[in-house]
């Protein structure tokens, strides 16, 4: 890998890639370090803590996506989750709304769907902002203590932060863009995945302390860790074997190949859509008095952690693999392609059939993916009074990581190989990803 990173660095187009790339996530770990203005720091931490003990699942995921900065509101304190929300609801409108659908497979659709998404993000970015502006005013209404955390709570503020905070995002979502096409790899993702090795110390550390004082919750703790790499790399390889074609003196094709699906090919959307839903309802419920007698009833029952909220985290989950995974594989269009261009899967025929066999081979694999996806979610959660391990943070986090470092590499490869320079893997192929 040394060696490699070598390489890169002698190739004038992609070292200047590798260099603004680094310095866009720095300039993200930087401004994720300025706090909001008028918040008191020792007050707000409390307010943390104690949320932590009441939903702790929650607030960490969406402390994950901001790489910490939610939980010392700081400028990027929303991170790049009204982003990603806003491309989730965009992908499922995609589909569900004729013309949107038309849209995206226009020629120039694809730039109309990205500029929508962005407002979108931009909508969230308010919304949330609002919202987090009212918690901060008044945090008895969530934690049911007293207490001040912001020193001046004017419409000024009020202002200040939602604005603040709303372009904060707005300058997340660009480093975002840029570093995609202008950098290495995929933007959102690295800047999600630096804010998750930001805090990665402190992961390692209760991993080892709990191999010390807890062998047996350490061991489990390995083993997950082992599962979700094992889990992010697994594909399941259709053999597809290309015809000769003669065109003139030479003969093409005649080779045999593979067309890999991926078992996890969701990765973590339907985590990160699954708990956006799913978080919607204890909050709501937060805000409401707490002198009406069916409020109490009603988050005792839907509160983070209980069987109920668990039950529907998880079918969440396993239904949203499903449907990400129909919207970014088509097998109609891979087996299209496959005619198109010569290929066929050995005993099936080709067009229907073997659209119906991909589609088939694809549901087949993704159900013990759905279901792992939902296992890391949930059983932290369930056991996390004896784990000591705060929430399912440890398992998405690692799973995320373990993604974007492959397809980074994958990236790196690709610019080696063009360039005859010994990559990554030997073999110039990386488990996962279609060539």
């Amino acid at each position: 890998v040394i060696k490699a990173f070598q390489n890169a660095f002698k190739i004038p187009e992609l070292r200047k890639r590798l260099i603004f790339t680094g310095l866009l996530l720095i300039v993200y770990r930087l401004g994720a370090h300025i706090t909001l203005p008028g918040i008191d720091d020792v007050a707000l931490e409390a307010f943390f803590e104690q949320l932590m003990e009441r939903g702790g699942n929650v607030i960490g995921f969406i402390d994950l996506f901001s790489g910490g900065a939610f939980s010392q509101m700081t400028i990027f304190a929303l991170g790049i989750q009204p982003y990603i929300s806003a491309s989730i609801i965009m992908q499922l409108l995609a589909v569900i709304v004729p013309s949107l659908e038309k849209l995206s497979k226009e020629p120039d659709g694809r730039k109309k769907i990205t500029q929508y998404t962005r407002y979108g993000t931009v909508i969230l970015s308010i919304i949330q902002g609002i919202t987090i502006s009212i918690v901060l005013r008044n945090p008895e209404n969530i934690t049911g203590q007293a207490g001040e955390i912001v020193r001046d709570p004017n419409l000024w503020w009020h202002f200040l932060v939602v604005v603040t905070l709303t372009a904060g995002t707005s300058f997340v979502m660009w480093l975002g863009e840029q570093i995609t096409e202008r950098g290495i790899g995929q933007g959102i993702s690295l800047i999600i995945t630096v804010g998750i090795i930001a805090g990665l110390p402190g992961g390692v550390t209760t991993v080892l302390s709990n191999l010390v004082t807890r062998p047996e919750f350490g061991i489990l703790q390995l083993v997950m860790l082992v599962g979700l790499i094992v889990i992010a790399v697994s594909v399941r390889k259709i053999p597809v074997q290309y015809g000769r074609q003669i065109r003139g003196r030479r003969v093409i094709g005649g080779q045999s190949t593979h067309l890999p699906l991926r078992v996890n090919a969701a990765g973590m959307i339907p985590i990160i859509f699954a708990i956006t839903l799913i978080q919607f309802p204890p909050t709501v419920l937060d805000f409401l008095p707490r002198d009406w007698g069916w409020v109490t009833g009603a988050k005792a029952l839907i509160d983070t952690g209980t069987p109920l909220w668990l039950t529907f985290y998880a079918l969440l989950i396993i239904g949203f693999t499903y449907f990400y995974t129909a919207v970014q594989i088509n097998p109609i269009q891979m087996a299209e392609d496959l005619q198109k261009y010569g290929g066929f899967i050995p005993g099936i025929r080709a067009g229907k059939q073997t659209a119906d066999y991909i589609n088939t081979t694809l549901t087949r694999i993704t159900l013990p993916g759905a279901i792992f996806l939902a296992a890391i979610a949930v059983i932290p959660i369930m056991i996390t009074g004896y784990l000591q391990i705060g929430s399912m943070v440890d398992g998405a986090s690692i799973l995320i990581v373990v993604g974007v470092v492959l397809d980074t590499m994958s990236q790196i490869e690709s610019y080696l190989t063009v360039r005859h320079y010994e990559g990554f893997l030997k073999d110039r192929k990386l488990k996962g990803r279609r060539r």
